[in-house]
Formats: C-alpha cells, structure tokens, sequence
C-alpha cells in the first residue's frame, strides 16, 4: 500500500506558488458562461484544504501514478496544478481511459465505498497533487462543518461530466465529439482560471479516440477537419498544442452538426 508522509499542518511547507498563465477577462468569461458551472467554488474548497486538512503535497512527472487500481483505498488526491488522466481496465484487458482531472479535480472518488481503488491514475504532464487520508477529512468535518459540503460538490460535477460524455458517445457523430471535447478542455481550463484559448493535450491521437470512443483515424481526421475549418489552428508540428480562434463558432459548429444528425430522426 502507497504510504505518504503527511505534514501535520498543511501550512507548514506551503512551497513555491506557480502561476499558470491567464486568460483574458473577456475570455475566460465567455468559456466560464459556456461550461455553465461555479466558476470559484473550486478555489473555495482548495482554501479550506490548505488551512485546516494535513496533506502531502506530491510533485510528480508526466507518467508517475498517483494512485494504482487494487491498492486500499486510503487517500483521496487534489490536483493542484497539471493533469491526470484516470484509467480503467476494461474486462477484455485493454485499457479505457475514463477521466481526466485538472486544477481542482479530485481523484479517488472511486474507491469509496469499496475499500479498494478501481482506476489508476497517471500524471499527463508534470503535475503537484495534495493527498490526504480520506478518514481524517471525515473526522474534520466535526470541528470544521464547511468542509462537509466539499466532497458531495466536486462529486456532484464530476458525475454531471460523466453524464455529458455518455450522452455525448450516444448522440453525437464523431466531429462533433472531438469539437465537444476541446470546447470541454476549453471552458474547463478557463474555469480554473488557466488559459483556454491556448491548447496543449498531453494525449497522443490514439488516447484522445480511446477516451472518446472512435478510432485513432477517425479522432485524426476530425481533428483535420476542425483545422481546415478554421475553428482551431495547431501551433506545433505534434499537434498537440492548438489555439481556439472563437469559441463561439465552435460551440455553433457542435450545434449545427447535431441538428443535423437529429433532424432525420424527428421527420420519421
């Protein structure tokens, strides 16, 4: 079992802040309006994390684990700066990539209830988390009431992403869904106040499909077509790493293909 070193007061070592690079204010405004959620409760709930909850603050490198399928569950992970993709292992072996967590997700969620984690959880790029035994987080609760709120909050967004993407493989042409998920990253990052007009995607095309449930040419064709487009241009020779000219013309770009697909359906 994974054992950390958790400082006994969480301002003890507090490290070096790093300042992710911003977006505009009119900017981030439109992706915080388009994602439809609270746009500081996550700064609130890292707030109350950093004054009151003993934690290990982890650094890690792109590809580290975080947490690994089959160990105790223990410990719950705040993402304090980078991304980590979680992933699962389908009954077939093959693995499916089934979250992923930025600046004030939490990861571990999955072991609740049943003693055991069910995902592993890998560093996208270089990454701190703040892990925290999920017993002691409980038993604070008492003398710290505010912190109650936290957990069914952050488990009420993931599950409404959840929610999202299995609508989106069941309704969605392919396009439609690779323009969804980076309008998604998008508003997401903006919403953690990091920059959403400047895309980098630590997922080579095969792991973006696989999340995404399409094949890896397809997912590259897409992508093609976006650039062709005009509603993203890609800024290195990888591909990972594209701006976001107009969200706007995006999200028009998602509605229309689905108004589209639906519209033969209604005529029936």
């Amino acid at each position: 079992m994974m054992q950390l070193q958790i400082n006994p007061s969480p301002r003890s070592s507090p490290g070096p802040r790093i300042a992710p690079p911003r977006l505009s204010d009119a900017a981030a405004q439109a992706c915080v309006s388009a994602s439809g959620e609270a746009p500081l409760q996550w700064r609130a709930a890292m707030a109350l994390i950093e004054l009151h909850v003993p934690f290990a603050r982890r650094r890690l490198c792109a590809g580290a684990t975080v947490q690994q399928a089959g160990e105790a569950f223990v410990y719950l992970h705040l993402v304090h700066w980078g991304a980590v993709k979680s992933v699962g292992i389908e009954v077939d072996g093959c693995a499916q990539i089934i979250g992923l967590h930025v600046r004030g997700d939490w990861i571990g969620f999955d072991g609740l209830g049943q003693d055991l984690c069910v995902a592993d959880a890998r560093a996208m790029n270089d990454i701190e988390v703040w892990s925290m035994r999920y017993a002691t987080l409980r038993a604070l609760t008492g003398s710290v009431p505010q912190l109650a709120d936290i957990l069914p909050m952050a488990m009420a967004e993931q599950l409404a992403r959840e929610r999202h993407w299995r609508l989106a493989l069941a309704t969605m042409p392919a396009d439609a869904r690779i323009a969804d998920f980076v309008r998604l990253w998008a508003t997401t990052l903006a919403q953690r106040e990091l920059r959403g007009d400047h895309i980098a995607v630590h997922l080579t095309r095969g792991e973006i499909a696989n999340y995404l449930g399409m094949s890896m040419e397809t997912a590259s064709r897409c992508f093609s077509q976006l650039a062709r487009l005009g509603l993203i241009v890609f800024e290195s020779e990888g591909r990972r790493q594209f701006v976001i000219p107009d969200l706007a013309a995006l999200s028009r770009f998602i509605d229309a293909r689905l108004h589209a697909c639906v519209a033969p359906l209604r005529q029936r």
